[in-house]
């Protein structure tokens, strides 16, 4: 349903193809969800089942999410049975759920990727069923049996790993100017209001802080409102769709700005990316407050709450480029964290699994 679970997903595969070229992959998602494009362009073959997710209030769809889940039930045997895997994998989007779920029932081998510090509800479940439990976080013996838990980390892109750009290369490929202090502003692909609300109500402060450039991801969702505001028209704002290049965009900050998904916390780890975290309070249980609390509490990131951060994010972020030994600072404690080879570790654990 999102990238926080297609991007793992991809990243596990590849190491996987790398080390096993014969094996054969299939792919389940959600239809509608972006991995239905996605992962075909990836290359590898993918079926959809008819799930989506419980919403927090009555919907429609929540009525018929009890026939959803029989027929998505029904669809996970019939590729199951077609296809017959030596070993089924889940990394915690919808699909995972039915398609775990009927695997544990034919006895095939199966392994659940849990990215999260706080498990939702769907791999709490399966934790009782499944063989093998990679996770990213420490404790996580709160949620699933203790002799299951491998803690692995959370696979990231391989170009993300031993990454060797200098911050004005970065800058100059993404068409910004190389020695200028820079602040990444990241929503996801799909955008952030209340970060995109922020960076509007602060026009103020970049007309002021001239010295200062700012790479900001509107996202997809929000990209015909925020390109045509009067902060993205400012000569320092670079207000962009989508970053296709993220390794650039990366190396050129100094400081980023962004929402507290699992995927993420694990990049800026893995370059030891300085970071003001607003955890999105619209997520499963609340998983972001709690993954951006884990690292804010050991000294790692800064965090604001989204209720705060129209007022208050781009002043704290502000406050962190002007102050290069709290960066420094933050920069050693997630470096610390790191686990660059998560992807390489797990594929091992999902080969031995599957007998090879």
């Amino acid at each position: 349903g999102t990238g926080g679970a297609l991007f793992p997903a991809g990243a596990m595969s590849g190491r996987l193809r790398a080390r096993a070229p014969r094996a054969a992959f299939r792919f389940v998602g959600a239809r509608g969800g972006m991995e239905m494009e996605r992962i075909p362009k990836a290359g590898y073959p993918i079926e959809g089942l008819w799930i989506s997710g419980i919403q927090r209030r009555l919907t429609p769809d929540n009525l018929l999410f009890p026939l959803k889940l029989g027929v998505s039930l029904w669809q996970a045997w019939r590729i199951l049975r077609r296809f017959r895997p030596a070993v089924a994998v889940g990394v915690g989007g919808y699909a995972s759920g039915p398609t775990l779920e009927v695997a544990t029932r034919m006895g095939i081998p199966t392994l659940i990727q849990e990215q999260n510090s706080f498990p939702g509800i769907t791999n709490r479940l399966l934790g009782r069923r499944v063989d093998r439990i990679c996770v990213a976080y420490e404790g996580m013996e709160r949620f699933f049996p203790p002799e299951k838990i491998e803690l692995l980390g959370n696979p990231v892109r391989r170009d993300l790993i031993g990454l060797k750009l200098s911050a004005g290369e970065g800058r100059q490929r993404l068409g910004l100017e190389r020695d200028r202090p820079t602040l990444l502003v990241l929503g996801g692909s799909l955008g952030a209001r209340s970060l995109n609300e922020a960076m509007q109500a602060a026009e103020d402060r970049w007309r002021r802080r001239t010295n200062v450039q700012v790479l900001w991801q509107v996202g997809r969702f929000y990209a015909g409102d925020m390109q045509n505001t009067a902060v993205a028209a400012l000569p320092n704002v670079h207000a962009r769709a989508f970053l296709e290049d993220m390794p650039a965009a990366y190396a050129a900050a100094d400081v980023v700005l962004c929402r507290a998904g699992a995927l993420t916390l694990s990049e800026l780890a893995v370059l030891g990316k300085a970071a003001v975290l607003v955890p999105s309070p619209n997520v499963a249980e609340d998983h972001q407050t709690r993954n951006a609390r884990a690292l804010a509490g050991q000294g790692a990131a800064w965090m604001i709450s989204d209720a705060e951060a129209r007022e208050g994010a781009v002043d704290k972020a502000l406050e962190l480029l002007d102050a290069p030994e709290k960066r420094k600072e933050l920069e050693i404690a997630i470096k610390q964290r790191a686990r660059p080879e998560a992807a390489l570790h797990i594929a091992r654990a999902v080969l031995e699994l599957a007998g090879h």
